[in-house]
């Protein structure tokens, strides 16, 4: 495994693990990040030949941060309590998309790789963090209004576990427990399916 895939590799631990404590967070950080993402390939694909190679990084950087930092501030006047808990994970998507421009994922001529890369980063945020919720907070879908900037109701969601669950999974130990154990599932459930 190359240098750029290892980073962009841990980079993605970071939110998969600090953002998904919640199916909502989990669910408005991927959508965030596909925005994000999206719009800075397509402005760089742009301004790529247009730049010379020496300031490429410089205006990938600050590409980045400015998309970011209008995403940051819509999320806070669309939902300030979203904002509230994604906290530092959105700021994390200015070098998670310099990271990307880094090891060429924007310049890859195949774009199923790419759709492939980012939908398996997003089922894992949606699954992690619909597990994460519903073992740890005993509830589904709580703060599911946040999505859509409202914000007076405090509805729980669907309540699975009367009283709350077991805490362990909400915090970040357990993400790192639940992340293990759904790669051991799949590594399983993958070896047994190509074994026959």
């Amino acid at each position: 495994m190359n240098n750029a895939r290892a980073l962009q590799s841990s980079l993605m631990l970071t939110p998969l693990i600090g953002a998904s404590d919640t199916l909502v967070n989990a669910l408005s950080l991927v959508l965030l990040s596909l925005l994000v993402i999206s719009v800075y390939g397509m402005k760089m694909s742009l301004l790529r030949p247009r730049i010379l190679p020496s300031l490429q990084l410089i205006t990938a950087t600050l590409l980045a941060a400015a998309l970011t930092s209008l995403a940051a501030l819509a999320l806070q006047g669309w939902a300030f309590e979203l904002h509230q808990q994604l906290g530092i994970y959105v700021g994390l998507l200015a070098l998670q998309c310099v990271v990307l421009e880094y090891s060429g994922f924007f310049s890859q001529p195949l774009m199923p790789d790419r759709l492939r890369l980012c939908a398996l980063f997003g089922a894992a945020m949606v699954i992690l963090g619909a597990l994460r919720e519903g073992l740890g907070h005993g509830s589904f879908a709580s703060h599911l209004q946040w999505l859509v900037g409202i914000t007076d109701s405090n509805g729980p969601g669907w309540v699975l576990i009367e009283g709350g669950g077991l805490r362990l999974a909400v915090i970040t130990p357990g993400g790192f427990i639940l992340l293990g154990l759904l790669l051991a599932a799949k590594r399983a459930w993958s070896g047994t399916s190509t074994s026959h």
